[in-house]
Order: C-alpha cells, then structure tokens, then sequence
C-alpha cells in the first residue's frame, strides 16, 4: 500500500531532478511550424552505449509528461520495466487543430492528418536519429489524443505497440473499427484503457460500452486491461491509470516474483535454469530488446534448485552468472554455491575466496563470503 501511494505521489511531480529532460524543437515539414517537445533520457543513458531503449510517445505532454516520467523512472529503478526515452509533444496552442478528424469518414483529416504524419516521417525518425531506440514504442492520450493515437493501429504496420488510452472520446465508429482490427492483428498488442465512477457521463458510457466489445476478442496477440477507477474523475484517473497501464504492458519484463517463483518456476518440467532461459527469450520476442538478467533471477533460481536437488541447473547457473557479471561476487558466490552443492567444499572455498577481490552486489557482500568461508574451514 505504502509503495503505491508513493508511486502515486511520484506521478503527479517532476522527475526532472532524477533523470535528463530536454527541451527541444522540431521544424516541422509537415506541420509547417516548429513543434516543441520534452524528451527525459533514462537515468543511466549513455549516448555511446550499445543499449537500445523503448520510446513512450506522450500526447497532451503539456500536462501528461510529468505524470509518465515520474512513473517510468520509478518503474524502472525498481526494474519493473526497463528504462525508457519518453517524449512529450506539447499540444496547448494547436490541440483541437492536431486532433481533428473527418465527420464524414471519421479518420484524420487537415491538421489531424498532418498532426498524424508528423508523429509518423518525422517525430520517429528524429528520435531514432539522435538517441538509441528500440522498435518498441507506447502511445499514451487522454480523451481526444486517446481517441487519436488509435489510428496508427490501422496501419498495414501499426507504429507503437502499446496504446493507453485514458478516459478516450472516441470517434464515431472506431469502437467498431477497433474490434475488426484488434480481432485480426498479428503482432503482439498492449491496449489499456481507464475511465472512473465520476468520469465524464458520456465518455463513460461509450468506454463501458467499448469494453464489453474488446473483452469479447478471442485473439492471443491482443494483451488487454480495463480498468474502472472509484472516488475519481476525469482528470483524476490520469494519476491511477498510468502506473495501472506500465505494470500490465511489462508485466513479463518484471523479476520473478514470489507467485512466478511458486507456481512457474518450481514446476517448470524442464527444470529452473530452462525457465529462467525462456523467461528472457519471451522478453526479447515479446518487447523486440534483451534484457540483462538480473540478480534477482538468479537467486530466485538458486534457490528451487537447491529445493528441488538440482545440480545440473545450479552448475549452468554458475557459469551464466560468470559469464554476465566476471567482476561482480554474484560470480563467484553461484561457482562456490555449486562446487558446496556438489560436495566438492576445496573447490568452493577456492570460489569464495576469488569472489572477496571483486565488487560487492545488491544480495552479496563482503560479509557474506566471509561466512561462507569460515563455515566450510570449519568443515576441513
């Protein structure tokens, strides 16, 4: 309860203390104006890395980019999603012209077309020239830019992969269009969508409507996620559906929790190591980027291994902690664990003792060598 009043409270502050934000301009072909934006960089972005990270396209981000960075780098410092470019395009003096859409055929039209082409030949392309970016990209709107970033999954190639949708105004006919189109998409989709108990009356009434619609779709590529907020508002959902909308479309990117640990990973028929292998294949397939395996995977692994008495998975699992931290104890800690496993306590206080040269970890200390250590001299 603590960590999601917190996380709320972070949401509706700026994070610009915590990561990069810049402002930007983009003279825009398209738009035939300049078009202001703000990007926040990930806290540890290194412009000469090799890390490809995840675009969250933030419409309205006159007032919505703060709440989503201020969620984003809380996630990601937990890892619970990984650390991500967000951009906020700043609509206050153009947002009707932006959005408008044909009242005869319901799609963008005039600004909205061109509004439209420039987040597609332009935005994008910029972003990808000048940062490292993955091909997974999010959309997030509320009311009308909800309804906006809709149309880029009529796209023969939709250009994001995840859309939250707060509290949209749909267009007439696009509840419809969404149902044939969300039906027959092929690639993995993220859609959320929040309205609230005091919601506008209207909008609230198509969205209940449009839910039942989308719930109805037998499609395993469509990842789904309503939610209907109590004691909040129009404006006040915002703050509750973004962090709502993060933990559902990277709920596999998460740590192996206590419940993946007892109801997955333990009884997993090819054993904890192959789990945690395709846990991470399932990560790059689904979200297009790797994932470094974290520590706290490894432990989560370690430990059914020894509960279910499997040496195999214990001593791949030393060599894949070697292989991604060499000068962490995390590599050392897993070969001595192995080698006491196995019986062969020379071996794994040779371990222990390497492991007192390298660097400390989040789970492994100095002090905890040390006690392995001194336990198995106890044993000679």
């Amino acid at each position: 309860m603590k960590k999601n009043l917190l996380l709320l409270a972070i949401g509706l502050l700026s994070t610009s203390t915590f990561a990069q934000v810049l402002y930007e301009t983009i003279d825009s072909e398209k738009l035939g104006v300049t078009r202001e934006i703000k990007i926040q960089l990930p806290r540890n972005y290194d412009a000469e890395g090799d890390i490809l990270y995840p675009i969250i396209v933030v419409l309205d981000g006159d007032y919505l980019f703060e709440p989503v960075i201020g969620n984003a780098d809380y996630h990601a410092y937990w890892g619970d999603m990984p650390e991500s470019i967000v951009v906020g395009i700043n609509q206050v003096k153009s947002r009707e012209t932006d959005l408008i859409y044909s009242d005869i055929s319901f799609f963008p039209e005039d600004g909205g077309a061109q509004f439209f082409e420039f987040i597609g030949m332009e935005l994008i392309p910029y972003l990808n020239d000048n940062y490292l970016t993955s091909d997974f990209r999010i959309a997030i709107g509320h009311d009308k830019s909800a309804n906006f970033i809709n149309y880029y999954l009529f796209k023969d190639k939709p250009l994001f992969r995840g859309y939250i949708s707060l509290s949209p105004d749909l267009a007439p006919e696009m509840a419809v269009r969404l149902q044939e189109r969300l039906s027959s998409i092929d690639t993995d989709t993220f859609y959320y969508v929040a309205t609230a108990d005091n919601d506008v009356k209207a909008l609230r009434e198509d969205i209940q409507v449009f839910n039942s619609q989308i719930t109805a779709i037998e499609n395993s590529k469509l990842h789904y996620r309503f939610d209907d907020f109590t004691d909040a508002d129009h404006y006040s959902l915002v703050g509750l559906g973004i962090p709502k909308a993060i933990n559902e479309i990277f709920g596999l990117f998460k740590p192996i929790t206590k419940k993946e640990y007892k109801e997955k990973l333990l009884t997993y028929e090819e054993g904890p190591y192959a789990y945690l292998l395709k846990k991470y294949q399932d990560i790059e397939f689904f979200y297009g980027f790797e994932k470094k395996i974290v520590e706290n995977d490894l432990r989560a692994v370690a430990a059914a291994a020894k509960k279910l008495d499997d040496i195999e998975a214990l001593k791949d699992l030393s060599k894949l902690a070697k292989r991604e931290y060499p000068d962490s104890m995390i590599s050392a800690y897993y070969s001595g664990l192995y080698f006491e496993r196995e019986g062969n306590f020379k071996r794994a206080l040779v371990q222990y003792q390497s492991g007192l040269l390298l660097q400390e970890s989040q789970f492994i200390t100095k002090d905890m060598l040390l006690d392995k250590i001194y336990d198995l001299q106890g044993q000679n």
